[in-house]
């Protein structure tokens, strides 16, 4: 069984309640990501719905992140000693109740007028790290007092260097010891839904957007009850936010200086090449955050899972390496940490579950994550999450003779067979 020890608020015992009593709540029935997904679908008017939803061009990377995790199979074992497991991870200095964390994402509140917030308490009941975006609809001091220090900060290159660099100074100053430079959005890719929903920030409505809104009026209620967000932090250094701004600014001249100011853990997010990967921790880069940005950024790139393991290959088997885009269960959890990942985070999921529920919605979600996790590692024999590695997937080769059709599963035969020995970290 797992300890009651490291998972203080959100295991097994803790029944979910609505501790936020807007028109938006309701006691949720979610017990998967896709159960989330179709109740925010439901709840949230059409353009919200495709913002958090939407991808580049015809969204076939996000389907390709998420059909490629199964094609990864676990191999089961039998009689194991996993009668009392732990999902506690250390990483970058810190424990943390679960391997998992909530990725950066901008305006969470249009899925919930109260996103951020709630974000915050489920990070402190959970004891998870969140991430702040630059694009968040809350402010810097704001999300980490209510995630009582938990939460990391997302910068997106802005208007010039010194625009960014004052950003960087303002986190410092309200206590952030963690940021992330991301470093996939040199520009923001076509996103058919939002151009065909009229969605941009600021937010000009249209007859079709306010048609929409009045269609869903409980979302819309709520929302007007608690103000439309906007991008806080943008505002709060009194420069516009432009989405569609380039952020070509963020090249390595960037980072190097970057390095030099930032006191803290420094991450760089959104590397998917070995030869990237290199030379940032050559930088003195604390982490590197693997990921194509949930296929919102290039639509023929390959699956981010497909590209961890060979960027576990370069920067070798201690680098701190974290994981997003197309991790919707906790066998998707497990599967990242086999082949490489020391941490894996979250993104749309908890959008959806927001969306869908509220705080509460978002609070069951992860309690289903926190449980697959857990019976997850009983089946395949693992009692920690720091034992896990390749020898936990199955990559056996099917035997076919002359003639016949490759049946049966896919495999990373071919992705795993320079991995002499399996990834420890």
């Amino acid at each position: 069984m797992v300890r009651s020890g490291d998972l203080p608020l959100g295991w097994k015992s803790r029944k979910i309640l609505p501790t936020d009593h807007s028109l938006m709540t309701r006691r949720p029935s979610i017990f998967s990501s896709e159960d989330a997904r179709i109740a925010a679908q439901k709840r949230l008017p059409r353009m919200i719905f495709d913002f958090i939803e939407g991808a580049a061009g015809r969204e076939v990377a996000s389907r390709r992140n998420q059909s490629r995790f199964d094609d990864i199979l676990l191999q089961p074992r039998a009689m194991a000693d996993i009668g009392s497991r732990t999902l506690t991870t250390r990483f970058l200095g810190r424990d943390y109740a679960l391997p998992l964390g909530i990725a950066p994402m901008g305006m969470c509140n249009l899925a919930h007028p109260r996103a951020d917030r709630q974000i915050a308490q489920a990070a402190v009941d959970w004891q998870m790290p969140v991430c702040l975006s630059s694009a968040g609809s809350s402010g810097l001091v704001d999300m980490l007092r209510w995630s009582d220090g938990l939460a990391w900060f997302q910068l997106y290159f802005g208007q010039s260097s010194e625009v960014s660099f004052q950003t960087v100074d303002r986190a410092h100053a309200a206590g952030y010891e963690t940021l992330i430079l991301t470093v996939d959005v040199p520009e923001v890719s076509r996103r058919i839904r939002d151009q065909r929903n009229g969605f941009g920030l600021p937010f000009r409505p249209t007859p079709q957007s306010l048609l929409d809104f009045a269609q869903h009026p409980r979302w819309a209620l709520s929302t007007l009850l608690h103000g439309v967000p906007a991008p806080q932090n943008f505002a709060s250094s009194g420069k516009s936010f432009d989405r569609t701004a380039s952020r070509a600014g963020a090249d390595w001249h960037f980072l190097q200086a970057l390095r030099d100011r930032w006191p803290g853990k420094l991450i760089v997010k959104g590397i998917t090449s070995p030869e990237d990967a290199l030379r940032v921790r050559s930088l003195g880069v604390d982490a590197i955050y693997v990921s194509n940005h949930g296929g919102r950024q290039l639509d023929s790139a390959p699956a981010a899972i497909d590209l961890l393991p060979i960027i576990r290959r370069a920067v070798g088997p201690s680098y701190p390496l974290l994981f997003d885009s197309g991790v919707r269960n906790g066998d998707d959890v497990v599967k990242a940490i086999a082949l490489g990942a020391d941490f894996v985070m979250i993104g749309r999921p908890v959008l959806y579950a927001l969306g869908a529920a509220g705080g509460p919605g978002l609070q069951s979600l992860l309690q289903c994550f926190a449980q697959d996790i857990d019976l997850t590692m009983a089946q395949i024999g693992i009692a920690r999450i720091e034992d896990i590695d390749t020898r936990t997937l199955f990559s056996a080769v099917p035997q076919v003779s002359s003639g016949d059709t490759l049946l049966g599963p896919r495999t990373l035969a071919t992705a795993l067979r320079p991995l002499q020995e399996p990834v420890r970290k």
